[in-house]
């Protein structure tokens, strides 16, 4: 028998469906799962929060420096926030534009399925284009009106980009320019 020692079938020959992308989704899922379990839905997102920040900041220095600016523009920024979710296998499109918002729309979570039950990820996507948003435009405030994670069809992420009366309206989170 191929692969035996002894008549043993080894470990690397068996069909076991484990890979990096899928283990870390998995990984994240736990996570998130076990602060959700433990602390609450507000404090796991809070932590969520915290990552998507830093990561936030990682992915508009990257995009920065990609278009050798030191701020990039209201159509970048729209530009770049479709962009970083199709390149992390999302689905994410402008739905509506206004002066004051950005309307996007999502079909698919870079999470996969894992993403189900998990809504404290979606302060990923908060803070990543909060953050974004507003350190190149001086503010923003992310509203995440339907989510995957909370069983909806799709996503539905406004992004004000101004304050306005709407805005002052509506759940969100803000973010300033630091």
């Amino acid at each position: 028998m191929k692969g035996t020692e002894g008549g043993k079938v080894r470990a690397k020959e068996l069909d076991v469906p484990l890979e990096r992308d899928g283990f870390l989704r998995e990984l994240l899922r736990c996570l998130s799962g076990t602060l959700q379990d433990v602390v609450g839905l507000e404090e796991a997102s809070g932590f969520v929060a915290v990552v998507g920040q830093r990561v936030g900041a990682m992915i508009n220095d990257m995009y920065r420096k990609g278009f050798g600016v030191d701020r990039l523009e209201r159509s970048q920024v729209e530009d770049v926030l479709v962009d970083l979710k199709r390149r992390i296998q999302g689905d994410f499109f402008v739905i509506e534009e206004t002066e004051d918002k950005i309307v996007f729309g999502n079909r698919v979570c870079p999470f996969g399925d894992k993403v189900d039950g998990r809504p404290s990820l979606c302060m990923m996507t908060s803070n990543v284009f909060g953050h974004i948003a507003a350190e190149n435009l001086g503010y923003a405030k992310v509203e995440l009106q339907e989510t995957i994670a909370q069983g909806d069809a799709g996503c539905r992420v406004v992004l004000y980009t101004k304050q306005t009366a709407e805005c002052d309206q509506s759940d969100g989170r803000e973010y300033y320019q630091s």
